[in-house]
């Protein structure tokens, strides 16, 4: 099938105030997450490639000891093994991709 409805994936709330919709490929993670203003995701670290992109939004991102405000107008990109974290200063909507597939989001 090429063609998918987002109403097929039931969401799944991975920390509280983060709830996704999941889409595995056979290489990527494809995250879709409603972030609640005021949630955050402590730091944390994990060997795949991540990258970050607020479509709605202002999520404050620290990556590496370095902080800044991620909007739609700027994305964000995480080696692999790097520290991260972050805090939705609003309800934000936030895409993220990883690389190789996340098998702890199956």
């Amino acid at each position: 099938m090429y063609f998918h409805a987002f109403e097929s994936i039931a969401p799944k709330e991975i920390a509280p105030g983060f709830l996704c919709q999941l889409i595995h490929t056979e290489h990527n993670t494809i995250n879709f997450l409603d972030v609640a203003a005021g949630s955050t995701l402590p730091l944390h670290q994990h060997p795949h490639h991540q990258s970050s992109f607020v479509l709605q939004g202002e999520f404050e991102m620290t990556v590496g000891g370095t902080t800044q405000v991620l909007t739609p107008q700027n994305y964000c990109l995480i080696p692999g093994g790097v520290m991260h974290g972050g805090k939705a200063l609003t309800n934000c909507k936030i895409l993220d991709v990883f690389s190789p597939i996340r098998q702890d989001y199956r």
